[in-house]
């Protein structure tokens, strides 16, 4: 087995939505297509404010036909229950949370290395994390056992591997204070042929207006000693700040118009 392959214990906010309202109320309220799931099928999504701004950054996972689980960083999940609730009005569905622990399966490797080296072991029964790429795998049980070849890999290691995906943090890279467009996730996140839900005004125009957010989260190279809440310098500019560091790669907010150098050839001119 590659050693490139780690798991490690991780805190979830977890939200079991049940009822047979559920997933017509969840589509209504979501930036994802909730509508044409099927148990088993597990999507990201973004929970918004009706102003636009975003509320919560979601793993959506259809456990049957009236049951769906949503799972967000801890310290969340209040927040996001309250906002649904404000909302649900004559639905039949039952909002329940939870804090709970799974085993998160992780690579040191980008998802340009993934053909060079092969999964852990068999993933039947994981759910996709991050962008699905086939990078990130999450357990719901926390005593399940794990190949004795499986070793046990540590938060720095985590966190690196959340910045080589371009995954954000709630909380850390997305603040409640920003929009869909800065965050880079909705390629992920977000439906563009789905009907309406709240916040949506905001992104459907930026889209067909072509429009570009005033910063983006990039994955960005950094300098040794870079620590979070630095600015981002370019030919002695300020052009933004790093919201997440892990070693010489880094999450930053960068503004609009700034072409930046990405550690694996991807981000384009903001």
């Amino acid at each position: 087995m590659s050693d490139a392959w780690y798991w490690i214990s991780i805190e979830r906010d977890v939200i079991t939505i049940t009822g047979s309202d559920a997933k017509t109320y969840l589509h209504s309220q979501l930036s994802q297509d909730i509508a044409s799931m099927q148990p088993g099928d597990v999507r990201s999504s973004l929970l918004l404010q009706p102003t636009g701004k975003v509320d919560s950054l979601l793993r959506v996972t259809c456990a049957a036909a009236d049951r769906f689980v949503l799972d967000c960083e801890p310290g969340f999940g209040e927040s996001t229950v309250a906002r649904l609730s404000r909302f649900k009005i004559r639905v039949n569905a039952d909002i329940e949370l939870q804090r709970q622990t799974w085993r998160a399966i992780r690579t040191t490797s980008s998802v340009n290395d993934m053909a060079k080296i092969a999964q852990p072991f068999d993933m039947s029964g994981a759910i996709p994390a991050w962008r699905g790429d086939g990078t990130a795998f999450d357990f719901f049980s926390p005593t399940m056992t794990l190949p004795a070849t499986l070793r046990e890999g540590t938060q720095d290691e985590f966190v690196a591997s959340r910045v080589r995906a371009l995954w954000p943090e709630m909380g850390v890279d997305i603040t409640t204070e920003m929009i869909p467009a800065e965050t880079g996730v909705v390629d992920v996140a977000v439906s563009f042929t789905k009907g309406c839900y709240p916040g949506q005004e905001l992104v459907e125009r930026m889209d067909s207006r072509g429009s570009m957010a005033p910063r983006r989260l990039c994955r960005v190279i950094c300098v040794s000693g870079t620590k979070v809440g630095d600015q981002v310098l370019v030919n002695e500019e300020v052009v933004g700040t790093y919201t997440t560091v892990a070693g010489m790669i880094a999450l930053a907010l960068i503004k609009r118009g700034v072409e930046i150098s990405d550690p694996y050839g991807e981000n384009p001119t903001l």
